[in-house]
């Protein structure tokens, strides 16, 4: 029962920011990004937020630095949308799970091809 409130909470969680970063973040630093997952802990105190960034090194860098300072912006915002408990503090982190899979689709294609 405690994994399907945490599965919502997560997936409410996700909703809010994905929304309010496309729409609602005027930081010229943060490039295209998509919230791939969240992960809160089970006291609300705080939240994994992974995110693909498109662009180079540097673009997912300025990306990060720039989420990480909407930080208390981002927060206010899920206080004001979602009725939780607590509020949790945001921690941005660049989810690399796409590049892998390219990367090992890459791979397959050749051992496919020899």
């Amino acid at each position: 029962m405690a994994g399907q409130r945490m599965r919502r909470v997560n997936e409410a969680v996700k909703e809010v920011l994905s929304e309010a970063i496309t729409a609602g973040l005027k930081d010229p630093r943060i490039g295209f990004v998509t919230v791939t997952s969240v992960d809160t802990s089970p006291d609300l105190r705080s939240a994994r937020v992974y995110v693909s960034v498109l662009g180079d090194e540097k673009a997912r860098a300025e990306t990060l630095d720039g989420l990480g300072r909407s930080r208390g912006f981002l927060q206010s915002l899920l206080a004001g949308q979602l009725a939780l408990k607590r509020t949790p503090h945001l921690t941005f982190v660049y989810d690399d799970s796409i590049e892998r899979g390219m990367r090992m689709e890459k791979i397959l294609r050749e051992i496919e091809k020899e």
